[in-house]
Protein backbone atom coordinates (compact mmCIF):
# COMPACT_ATOMS: atom_id res chain seq x y z
CA UNK A 1 0.00 0.00 0.00
CA UNK A 2 2.84 2.41 0.83
CA UNK A 3 4.36 2.03 -2.63
CA UNK A 4 0.94 2.69 -4.17
CA UNK A 5 0.25 6.02 -2.47
CA UNK A 6 3.80 7.35 -2.04
CA UNK A 7 6.58 6.88 -4.55
CA UNK A 8 10.14 7.50 -3.32
CA UNK A 9 12.94 8.08 -5.80
CA UNK A 10 16.50 8.51 -4.53
CA UNK A 11 19.22 10.22 -6.55
CA UNK A 12 22.88 10.78 -5.62
CA UNK A 13 24.54 14.10 -5.02
CA UNK A 14 28.29 14.52 -4.83
CA UNK A 15 27.98 14.22 -1.05
CA UNK A 16 24.88 12.31 0.02
CA UNK A 17 21.56 11.89 -1.73
CA UNK A 18 18.27 13.64 -2.39
CA UNK A 19 14.86 11.98 -2.44
CA UNK A 20 11.69 12.88 -4.33
CA UNK A 21 8.50 11.82 -2.58
CA UNK A 22 5.53 11.73 -4.95
CA UNK A 23 1.95 11.62 -3.68
CA UNK A 24 0.53 8.96 -5.95
CA UNK A 25 -3.25 8.73 -6.10
CA UNK A 26 -4.06 10.69 -9.27
CA UNK A 27 -7.68 9.51 -9.38
CA UNK A 28 -8.38 11.47 -6.18
CA UNK A 29 -5.98 14.30 -7.10
CA UNK A 30 -3.74 12.83 -4.39
CA UNK A 31 -6.19 13.33 -1.54
CA UNK A 32 -4.70 12.55 1.86
CA UNK A 33 -6.02 9.13 2.81
CA UNK A 34 -5.02 7.35 6.03
CA UNK A 35 -2.64 5.20 3.98
CA UNK A 36 -0.95 8.25 2.46
CA UNK A 37 -0.54 9.96 5.84
CA UNK A 38 0.93 6.75 7.28
CA UNK A 39 3.33 6.42 4.33
CA UNK A 40 4.51 10.01 4.70
CA UNK A 41 5.01 9.59 8.44
CA UNK A 42 7.08 6.46 7.84
CA UNK A 43 9.16 8.31 5.24
CA UNK A 44 9.75 11.20 7.68
CA UNK A 45 10.81 8.84 10.45
CA UNK A 46 13.29 7.11 8.16
CA UNK A 47 14.62 10.40 6.75
CA UNK A 48 15.17 11.87 10.21
CA UNK A 49 17.62 9.04 10.95
CA UNK A 50 19.35 9.05 7.53
CA UNK A 51 22.68 10.88 7.78
CA UNK A 52 23.33 10.43 4.04
CA UNK A 53 20.12 12.17 2.95
CA UNK A 54 20.67 15.84 2.05
CA UNK A 55 17.21 16.91 0.92
CA UNK A 56 13.62 15.96 0.19
CA UNK A 57 11.37 17.14 -2.65
CA UNK A 58 7.60 16.59 -2.32
CA UNK A 59 5.45 16.50 -5.46
CA UNK A 60 2.13 15.14 -6.67
CA UNK A 61 1.38 12.72 -9.50
CA UNK A 62 -1.02 13.29 -12.36
CA UNK A 63 -0.79 17.06 -12.69
CA UNK A 64 -2.02 17.95 -9.19
CA UNK A 65 -0.25 18.32 -5.86
CA UNK A 66 -2.91 17.44 -3.28
CA UNK A 67 -6.68 18.01 -3.17
CA UNK A 68 -6.77 17.92 0.65
CA UNK A 69 -7.95 15.40 3.18
CA UNK A 70 -9.95 12.40 2.04
CA UNK A 71 -13.32 12.21 3.82
CA UNK A 72 -14.13 8.78 2.43
CA UNK A 73 -13.35 7.03 5.69
CA UNK A 74 -15.49 9.51 7.60
CA UNK A 75 -18.62 9.21 5.46
CA UNK A 76 -20.64 7.22 8.01
CA UNK A 77 -19.88 9.70 10.80
CA UNK A 78 -20.84 12.93 9.00
CA UNK A 79 -23.78 14.49 10.81
CA UNK A 80 -23.94 11.69 13.35
CA UNK A 81 -23.68 12.71 17.03
CA UNK A 82 -21.73 10.64 19.51
CA UNK A 83 -23.48 8.48 22.06
CA UNK A 84 -23.19 9.68 25.64
CA UNK A 85 -19.74 8.90 27.03
CA UNK A 86 -18.41 7.57 23.71
CA UNK A 87 -14.84 8.47 22.73
CA UNK A 88 -14.72 10.04 19.28
CA UNK A 89 -12.48 8.03 16.89
CA UNK A 90 -12.24 11.07 14.59
CA UNK A 91 -10.08 12.94 17.10
CA UNK A 92 -6.95 10.72 16.91
CA UNK A 93 -7.36 10.34 13.15
CA UNK A 94 -7.34 14.09 12.66
CA UNK A 95 -4.55 14.59 15.17
CA UNK A 96 -2.34 12.14 13.28
CA UNK A 97 -2.25 14.54 10.35
CA UNK A 98 -0.94 17.23 12.69
CA UNK A 99 1.80 14.81 13.73
CA UNK A 100 2.75 14.49 10.06
CA UNK A 101 2.93 18.27 9.61
CA UNK A 102 5.20 18.49 12.67
CA UNK A 103 7.43 15.74 11.27
CA UNK A 104 7.76 17.47 7.89
CA UNK A 105 8.71 20.76 9.55
CA UNK A 106 11.25 18.95 11.72
CA UNK A 107 13.05 17.16 8.89
CA UNK A 108 16.78 17.85 9.35
CA UNK A 109 17.19 18.01 5.57
CA UNK A 110 16.10 20.90 3.38
CA UNK A 111 12.53 20.31 2.23
CA UNK A 112 11.27 21.57 -1.13
CA UNK A 113 7.63 21.39 -2.20
CA UNK A 114 6.82 21.64 -5.93
CA UNK A 115 3.16 22.41 -6.64
CA UNK A 116 1.39 21.77 -9.91
CA UNK A 117 -2.40 21.95 -10.13
CA UNK A 118 -4.36 22.02 -6.88
CA UNK A 119 -3.04 22.39 -3.34
CA UNK A 120 -6.19 22.46 -1.23
CA UNK A 121 -6.97 22.03 2.46
CA UNK A 122 -4.51 19.52 3.87
CA UNK A 123 -2.40 19.97 0.73
CA UNK A 124 -2.14 23.67 1.58
CA UNK A 125 -0.94 22.55 5.01
CA UNK A 126 1.80 20.40 3.46
CA UNK A 127 2.98 23.42 1.47
CA UNK A 128 3.29 25.44 4.69
CA UNK A 129 5.89 22.98 6.03
CA UNK A 130 8.39 23.57 3.23
CA UNK A 131 11.69 25.40 3.34
CA UNK A 132 11.12 26.41 -0.29
CA UNK A 133 7.90 26.33 -2.32
CA UNK A 134 7.90 26.22 -6.11
CA UNK A 135 4.55 26.71 -7.82
CA UNK A 136 3.74 26.32 -11.48
CA UNK A 137 2.01 29.40 -12.83
CA UNK A 138 -1.22 27.37 -13.20
CA UNK A 139 -1.26 26.17 -9.57
CA UNK A 140 -4.26 26.91 -7.35
CA UNK A 141 -4.29 27.18 -3.55
CA UNK A 142 -7.16 27.30 -1.06
CA UNK A 143 -8.33 26.25 2.40
CA UNK A 144 -12.03 25.68 1.64
CA UNK A 145 -12.90 23.89 4.88
CA UNK A 146 -15.09 26.63 6.39
CA UNK A 147 -17.13 26.84 3.18
CA UNK A 148 -17.93 23.14 3.69
CA UNK A 149 -18.84 23.48 7.36
CA UNK A 150 -15.53 21.93 8.44
CA UNK A 151 -12.72 23.34 10.61
CA UNK A 152 -9.17 23.56 9.14
CA UNK A 153 -8.05 22.18 12.45
CA UNK A 154 -4.56 20.71 12.10
CA UNK A 155 -3.30 23.02 9.37
CA UNK A 156 -4.23 26.30 11.07
CA UNK A 157 -1.08 26.70 13.25
CA UNK A 158 1.16 25.90 10.28
CA UNK A 159 -0.67 28.36 8.03
CA UNK A 160 -0.22 31.08 10.67
CA UNK A 161 3.47 30.23 10.99
CA UNK A 162 3.98 30.42 7.23
CA UNK A 163 1.84 33.45 6.37
CA UNK A 164 1.44 35.42 9.61
CA UNK A 165 -1.94 36.07 11.26
CA UNK A 166 -3.50 38.56 8.80
CA UNK A 167 -3.01 36.47 5.65
CA UNK A 168 -3.83 33.28 7.59
CA UNK A 169 -7.15 34.74 8.69
CA UNK A 170 -7.87 35.79 5.14
CA UNK A 171 -7.48 32.31 3.67
CA UNK A 172 -8.71 30.20 6.61
CA UNK A 173 -11.87 32.23 7.29
CA UNK A 174 -12.99 32.77 3.70
CA UNK A 175 -11.75 29.74 1.77
CA UNK A 176 -10.87 32.01 -1.14
CA UNK A 177 -8.77 30.56 -3.93
CA UNK A 178 -5.33 31.96 -4.78
CA UNK A 179 -3.48 31.59 -8.04
CA UNK A 180 0.30 31.26 -8.02
CA UNK A 181 0.84 35.01 -8.34
CA UNK A 182 -1.36 35.76 -5.31
CA UNK A 183 0.31 32.97 -3.33
CA UNK A 184 3.71 34.51 -4.14
CA UNK A 185 2.56 37.96 -3.09
CA UNK A 186 1.13 36.68 0.23
CA UNK A 187 4.21 34.65 1.13
CA UNK A 188 2.98 31.09 0.61
CA UNK A 189 5.12 30.54 -2.50
CA UNK A 190 8.76 31.44 -2.99
CA UNK A 191 9.07 31.04 -6.78
CA UNK A 192 6.56 30.88 -9.62
CA UNK A 193 7.68 28.52 -12.39
CA UNK A 194 6.72 29.59 -15.90
CA UNK A 195 8.33 26.69 -17.74
CA UNK A 196 9.47 23.17 -16.90
CA UNK A 197 8.95 22.20 -13.25
CA UNK A 198 11.58 19.44 -13.43
CA UNK A 199 14.22 22.00 -14.42
CA UNK A 200 13.09 24.35 -11.65
CA UNK A 201 13.36 21.55 -9.09
CA UNK A 202 16.88 20.69 -10.28
CA UNK A 203 17.90 24.33 -9.96
CA UNK A 204 16.46 24.52 -6.43
CA UNK A 205 18.31 21.35 -5.43
CA UNK A 206 21.56 22.81 -6.78
CA UNK A 207 21.09 25.97 -4.69
CA UNK A 208 20.41 24.01 -1.51
CA UNK A 209 23.25 21.57 -2.17
CA UNK A 210 25.74 24.38 -1.45
CA UNK A 211 24.75 24.26 2.24
CA UNK A 212 26.52 21.98 4.71
CA UNK A 213 24.14 19.26 5.97
CA UNK A 214 24.94 19.48 9.68
CA UNK A 215 24.68 23.27 9.58
CA UNK A 216 21.32 22.98 7.82
CA UNK A 217 20.00 20.58 10.47
CA UNK A 218 21.12 22.81 13.34
CA UNK A 219 19.69 25.93 11.69
CA UNK A 220 16.35 24.23 11.10
CA UNK A 221 16.16 23.25 14.76
CA UNK A 222 16.62 26.91 15.73
CA UNK A 223 14.01 28.05 13.23
CA UNK A 224 11.53 25.47 14.49
CA UNK A 225 12.08 26.48 18.12
CA UNK A 226 11.83 30.21 17.44
CA UNK A 227 8.05 30.78 17.88
CA UNK A 228 7.75 28.78 21.10
CA UNK A 229 11.03 29.33 22.95
CA UNK A 230 11.65 32.45 25.08
CA UNK A 231 14.31 34.64 23.48
CA UNK A 232 17.03 34.23 26.16
CA UNK A 233 16.75 30.43 26.03
CA UNK A 234 16.71 30.50 22.23
CA UNK A 235 19.87 32.63 22.13
CA UNK A 236 21.55 30.26 24.60
CA UNK A 237 20.67 27.35 22.31
CA UNK A 238 21.90 29.30 19.29
CA UNK A 239 25.26 30.00 20.94
CA UNK A 240 25.72 26.29 21.66
CA UNK A 241 24.83 25.43 18.06
CA UNK A 242 27.35 28.01 16.79
CA UNK A 243 30.18 26.70 18.94
CA UNK A 244 29.43 23.08 18.03
CA UNK A 245 29.45 23.96 14.33
CA UNK A 246 32.72 25.88 14.59
CA UNK A 247 34.39 22.98 16.41
CA UNK A 248 32.87 20.30 14.17
CA UNK A 249 34.06 18.89 10.82
CA UNK A 250 32.13 21.15 8.44
CA UNK A 251 33.43 24.61 9.43
CA UNK A 252 37.13 23.83 8.78
CA UNK A 253 36.26 22.36 5.40
CA UNK A 254 33.97 25.22 4.45
CA UNK A 255 36.34 27.96 5.56
CA UNK A 256 39.33 26.32 3.87
CA UNK A 257 37.36 25.94 0.63
CA UNK A 258 36.31 29.61 0.82
CA UNK A 259 39.90 30.74 1.33
CA UNK A 260 41.06 28.61 -1.60
CA UNK A 261 38.13 29.80 -3.74
CA UNK A 262 36.96 26.23 -4.21
CA UNK A 263 33.63 24.53 -3.62
CA UNK A 264 33.30 22.76 -0.25
CA UNK A 265 33.08 18.95 -0.39
CA UNK A 266 29.30 18.86 0.15
CA UNK A 267 28.53 21.35 -2.63
CA UNK A 268 27.58 19.82 -5.96
CA UNK A 269 25.04 19.98 -8.73
CA UNK A 270 22.73 16.95 -8.86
Amino acid sequence: MTATVLLIDRNPLRSGSVETWTLNDPASRNALSEAMVDALLAACERAAADADLRGVVLRGAGGHFCAGGSLGGFSKTIGQPLAAGEADPLVPLNRRFGTLLQALCALPQWFIVAVEGAAMGGGFGLVCCADQVLAHRGAQFATPEVTLGIVPAQIAPFVVRRLGPPAARRCLLTGERWDAAAALRLGLVDDVVEGDMDAAVRAAIARHAAAAPQAVAATKRLLLAQPETPLPALLDEAAIAFSQALRGPEAPQGLAAFAARKAPPWSAKP
